[in-house]
């Protein structure tokens, strides 16, 4: 990023770099902002694994900002999410949903329905970054979808493939006692996080982005078209999120399903 700054500052009129709300030192208020102060940069030059790159993206802002000053524009992503969700995060809910594999049709979800949670369209993202550019809109903003809960954002999931089954809630401790973890990765219920110490990380408020011109399509339809990629993946690709179809059958028998 250093090199990039030194290289395109003498030629470029601006700059737009998409970081991310990691870079924030505190998650555990929802309704933050931009003012939540931030993680110390990193010290070295190479960001050697992910503990690090909350760390790493401060250091890239402060390349730029030292770099561009007014002229850069600092776009902190939340959950990104719609079709070529890579991560499965915005497509996999409407997925289970479409496909459970409990026998009466059930889900298995967190009961955790007041998590904050939100969701920005990639291409609602997209859209608002080449304004900006085009505009000359400069500073550092929250880039996030419009406030919502997780219960808010599975219940549109439901209802964008026509889920008509149980939805069978467990509590965190007893997802953690078999082994379901958190936010992303196998054996995992996404978007779901009940560490204490972040559950304001889906809960920016974004007001200023929106000020900005930041509009957000209705989460129903980014929710419709992510569960349409996650349709069309190729079969070898490996899902890098939720449960496997054994492990949740396995689970819902435990509860009676």
């Amino acid at each position: 990023m250093r090199r990039a700054v030194a290289a395109l500052e003498p030629v470029t009129d601006r700059f737009v770099l998409v970081s991310t709300g990691n870079v924030y030192a505190d998650h555990s208020r929802p309704g933050a902002d931009e003012t939540v102060p931030l993680l110390p940069p990193l010290a070295g030059d190479v960001m050697t694994d992910m503990d690090v790159y909350g760390q790493a993206k401060v250091a890239c802002e402060a390349a730029v900002r030292d770099g561009f000053g007014d002229r850069a524009l600092v776009a902190r992503a939340g959950l990104i999410g719609g079709p070529g969700d890579w991560s499965g995060r915005s497509g996999w809910w409407p997925w289970r949903f479409a496909h459970p594999v409990g026998a009466d049709g059930a889900v298995l979800t967190p009961d955790d329905p007041d998590l904050p949670m939100s969701l920005v369209d990639v291409r609602d993202l997209a859209a608002w970054l080449v304004r900006c550019a085009a505009l000359g809109t400069s500073g550092v903003f929250d880039a996030v979808g419009e406030p919502d809960t997780l219960g808010g954002l599975l219940s549109a999931s439901r209802e964008v493939v026509g889920h008509d089954g149980p939805v069978v809630a467990a509590p965190a401790d007893w997802l953690a006692e078999h082994g379901v973890q958190e936010w992303m990765g196998p054996d995992s219920l996404p978007l779901w996080i009940s560490d204490p110490q972040w559950r304001g990380f889906g809960g920016h408020t974004g007001a200023a982005a929106r000020a900005a011109g930041l509009a957000c399509r209705p989460v129903r339809e980014t929710l419709r078209d992510a569960a349409a990629y996650e349709e069309h993946r190729e079969p070898s690709e490996p899902r890098r999120c939720g449960l496997s179809d054994e492990t949740e059958r396995r689970l819902l028998a435990l509860l009676g399903h």
